[in-house]
């Protein structure tokens, strides 16, 4: 099994950590040939979106990419990575990817003075340690989209078929169980 990181910006590295304590191979997406390789999986860490989605199509990867996971590839999407693949963005008329059937509302946290951890219950999983760092929420899930965590009334972890999205870093933490759920979406 291998899984394809996009690392042109953001907490990439964190995400090959826990792939490597958990057995998996992975390559690193950083141009438009990376994204053209045999992979099983996808992660879209957390960063900057708005860079992220400028890198992807200045490198020629947006269109491959979104047409990956369209086709069903699974994905694993933290903080910008979920607004990467919101369809629709309700403080932002850009949207990215726009493969994920939900509203998100980015920076919905505050700046990054308004980081926090708490640890909350995700359905399937239990109690688990999340980490915000100028952290979007979801603010509406859309056609089948399923809520998986809540945090202070607010939605932080949804799933549709082969999306899972969050507002939270499971990577920053040494919890691997939320990396084992995606890797058994493979």
């Amino acid at each position: 099994m291998k899984i394809g990181i996009l690392a042109v910006q953001g907490a990439f590295a964190e995400h090959e950590q826990m792939l490597e304590q958990l057995g998996a191979e992975y390559i690193e997406l950083r141009k438009g040939e990376d994204v053209r390789q045999s992979y099983d999986g996808l992660i879209l860490p957390g960063g900057e979106s708005t860079v992220q989605g400028k890198l992807m199509r200045e490198l020629d990867m947006f269109d491959t990419i979104q047409s990956q996971i369209k086709n069903g590839m699974p994905v694993l999407a933290t903080c910008a990575g979920a607004i990467l693949l919101a369809q629709q963005l309700s403080n932002d008329a850009a949207t990215h990817l726009a493969t994920l059937p939900a509203v998100v509302r980015r920076n919905a946290y505050g700046r990054q003075l308004g980081s926090f951890s708490v640890d909350e219950q995700i359905e399937g999983i239990g109690t688990f340690p999340m980490r915000f760092i100028r952290a979007p929420y979801i603010e509406k899930v859309l056609d089948d989209t399923k809520v998986l965590a809540k945090v202070d009334g607010n939605i932080v972890m949804v799933e549709n078929k082969n999306q899972l999205a969050m507002s939270f870093h499971p990577e920053l933490t040494s919890d691997t169980r939320i990396h084992e759920m995606f890797l058994k979406k493979i």
